[in-house]
């Protein structure tokens, strides 16, 4: 679910960037710092579906 956020504010910042303009307080760069968080935080296991399982020894 985080991927898929990242992905949408990746996206708006790459129009943003070529259309060469910036809503008041948001930039291009606001949102690739923005998207490259939630990219962090889906490789940290936050925002899965399911929880992440646990190898048993025996």
């Amino acid at each position: 679910m985080v991927a898929i956020a990242a992905a949408v504010l990746f996206g708006l910042a790459l129009i943003l960037e070529l259309a060469g303009t910036s809503l008041s307080v948001v930039t291009p760069q606001t949102l690739t710092t923005a998207g490259l968080l939630c990219v962090a935080l889906h490789l940290a296991g936050i925002g899965t579906a399911r929880p992440a399982r646990r190898r048993s020894r025996r």
